[in-house]
């Protein structure tokens, strides 16, 4: 067995570890969601914290880890006599992120519960994580079916297996701990709830920070064994002070002025629901007893907010987490000084604890520092860098503001795929409306029972029935074949020249396609963007599922410059082949974003035809949205969308409220031309 990197010679990220450690003081804070920029210590911080937690009393023999003061009377091993168990450590179990539903919830032998009535029951991780740690490295990158049962257990304490009506129920208690990196897509917001905490973690700009941290991983690397004894009396004194803790959280007070703190903060950040309360109350507890208090003070308040809050308050995927710590300072002092636990002058720079790890440490606040790249696009109505533009391009306007997003029509691929689960088109799927049967190619998982029943009922005589049960063999197994939804790769080719630019036209066309990203994040998808002005297209965001860095691009997107059609279509159809190959279960959808005008070179017009032929040609499903505006139209982008084999839309017919035949007209025209 290897030897994990010692929590304690993780240099710097104090919020990661307080959070961290404030859930093995006290589980019922709920766990931890790790966001932050790959190659951060998220992983070996979070690897690092099962060797500090305290050894679990289990039933010898059980398999789901019954506590022997309190066994599961529902226990599949069971039932237990409660009495002395024997201690193991705590578990930290992986759940990759490509796991199937058996390998998670257990999979039962369906052949042997219909033949012999025997429930033969296989755990899961589920089972195996019962009174630890459930870990999810890039947690937001997991299938939507396994979200859901994740959300099952989590909020009913216990995971049940159904398979055709046979049962298997089993407690499931964890602390679910997650990490991320927000480029690759953002969280579902009912899993994004279950998290307690959340902390944004960064690499150090320090470079005597950084030194440390190679020094220590490449000692790590020479000799893992004595790294992890030179931090040993670190680790035990850490270890120690869980204990002290936890046996100290249950004589911590939470005064009615710590909670009417908690309840105004909450109030004053309008986070959705009563969890953030709870989360808030307990964390604050848990924060108190690490510091070894019996009373919560203003400090803890303040704490447990920052840890608890910035993820609950975001209302759409283009949201940045993170708090207003100057509002947070008003509303602790407003509702302080009741001399109910709490302080009047709350410190603005808490230090929650003795010098140890996780003291003291705020979350870091998402946005662009002074003098940092991001801080160098021009605001709206600013000029360009030198009043200049790229050679070629002509006048350069400045980035314009999109307009206020609106739910859009659906927009969908047609015939049926077998892609990533999601929720746009038509595709063959583990999860949805059963359509027919099929033999199982390897083991067994969803159980068609009526074609089973069909399959082994004229064998009954022949095999030798003779009482009521049906006699079932491995051939008779019938796998249910399903038809549910699939994630697509959403690709934007928007048009960014000079007859664009009219300022109120191009906040129509940006809100539109935010309109649509923000529908392509619903709808689990994977989203690209290209765009084209001057004498040529760029590749502004490859294709990924993070839906909030389209958003940032479109909105930093200036305008200005000649129209290079057949260059943006040319570069969009390079992508679509490029992902192909990385991808080549996920279909696409182009949309066009463009008044279909085409300039530069020679024969604009005939090149954009030609482009355009070479992506009807490969089948691409496509959908030019007609941004043509004032009263003579020429109906360019309407003739583009028939080159493309596709529908043109106008930008107000866009709108779900507009018309109902849009997704039946973009795939009737695919239809016939396939047809054709």
């Amino acid at each position: 067995m290897s030897t994990p990197f010692p929590f304690t010679a993780v240099v710097g990220q104090d919020d990661l570890r307080l959070a961290l450690l404030l859930n093995a003081v006290s589980p019922a804070v709920g766990g931890v969601l790790v966001r932050g920029e790959k190659g951060t210590a998220k992983s070996t911080a979070v690897r690092a914290l099962s060797a500090l937690l305290p050894e679990v009393a289990v039933v010898p023999g059980c398999r789901f880890s019954c506590d022997p003061g309190s066994p599961d009377p529902g226990c599949p091993d069971g039932p237990h006599e409660a009495g002395d168990g024997t201690g193991r450590p705590a578990r930290m179990v992986e759940l990759p992120v490509g796991a199937s539903e058996d390998r998670l919830v257990g999979a039962l032998d369906i052949e042997r519960a219909l033949a012999e009535g025997v429930k033969a029951f296989e755990p899961g991780l589920l089972a195996d994580a019962h009174r630890g740690i459930l870990y999810v490295d890039e947690v937001n990158l997991l299938h939507d079916h396994l979200v859901d049962l994740l959300l099952d257990a989590a909020a009913m304490g216990a995971s049940y297996v159904e398979r055709e009506g046979v049962s298997v129920r089993h407690a499931a208690r964890f602390l679910l701990v997650g990490t991320m990196n927000p480029e690759e897509g953002e969280l579902r917001p009912q899993l994004l709830d279950r998290f307690g905490l959340t902390v944004e973690v960064a690499a150090s700009r320090e470079p005597d920070q950084r030194v440390e941290v190679v020094r220590r991983r490449l000692a790590y690397d020479d000799d893992p064994a004595g790294f992890a004894a030179r931090w040993a009396g670190e680790e035990a004194a850490v270890r120690a002070r869980i204990v002290a803790a936890r046996a100290l959280l249950p004589s911590v007070r939470l005064g009615d002025g710590a909670l009417r703190q908690i309840a105004a903060t909450c109030a004053a950040f309008e986070v959705d629901g009563m969890r953030a309360d709870i989360v808030m109350a307990r964390t604050a507890t848990a924060l108190a007893a690490w510091a070894g208090r019996t009373e919560v003070l203003a400090e803890d308040v303040r704490q447990a907010a920052l840890l608890a809050l910035p993820h609950r308050r975001r209302r759409n995927p283009f949201d940045a987490p993170g708090l207003d710590e100057d509002k947070l300072d008003e509303t602790l002092e407003e509702f302080g000084g009741t001399g109910d636990g709490t302080d009047d002058d709350p410190d603005p720079d808490p230090d929650p604890g003795p010098d140890g790890p996780g003291g003291g440490g705020r979350p870091p606040q998402d946005g662009p520092d002074e003098g940092s790249p991001a801080g160098d696009v021009p605001a709206q109505g600013e000029p360009a860098e030198n009043g200049k533009a790229p050679a070629g391009q002509g006048p350069e306007q400045s980035p314009v503001r999109a307009a206020e997003p609106f739910r859009t029509k659906t927009l969908s691929v047609p015939g049926i795929g077998e892609g990533a689960a999601g929720r746009r088109s038509r595709a063959r799927t583990e999860h949805g409306r059963t359509t027919g049967s099929r033999r199982p190619r390897g083991s067994l998982t969803k159980l068609h029972l009526a074609a089973t029943v069909q399959a082994a009922a004229p064998h009954q005589r022949a095999r030798g029935r003779s009482g009521p049960g049906l006699v079932v063999r491995r051939d008779d197994l019938r796998q249910a074949t399903r038809e549910g939804r699939e994630g697509n790769l959403v690709l934007f080719v928007v048009d960014a020249s000079g007859s664009m630019a009219a300022r109120q036209r191009m906040g129509a066309v940006k809100g539109a396609v935010l309109s649509l990203l923000l529908d392509a994040y619903q709808r689990r998808d994977k989203v690209g963007l290209v765009t084209f002005r001057g004498s040529a297209a760029e590749v502004a965001l490859p294709p990924t599922s993070s839906v909030d860095a389209a958003a940032a691009r479109l909105e930093s997107l200036p305008t200005g410059g000649r129209t290079p059609l057949a260059a943006g279509l040319l570069k969009a159809h390079e992508v679509l082949r490029v992902e192909r190959l990385r991808d080549p279960a996920r279909r696409a959808l182009v949309v066009v974003v463009t008044d279909g005008r085409a300039t530069g070179g020679a024969e604009p017009v005939a090149r954009a035809g030609r482009a355009a032929g070479l992506l009807a040609a490969g089948q691409v499903a496509s959908v030019v949205v007609d941004c043509e505006s004032g009263p003579v139209r020429l109906g360019l982008a309407g003739r583009l969308a028939g080159e493309l084999g596709g529908a043109a839309v106008t930008l107000d017919e866009l709108r779900a409220d507009s018309i109902a035949g849009l997704v039946r007209d973009v795939q009737g025209t695919s239809t016939s031309r396939r047809a054709a």
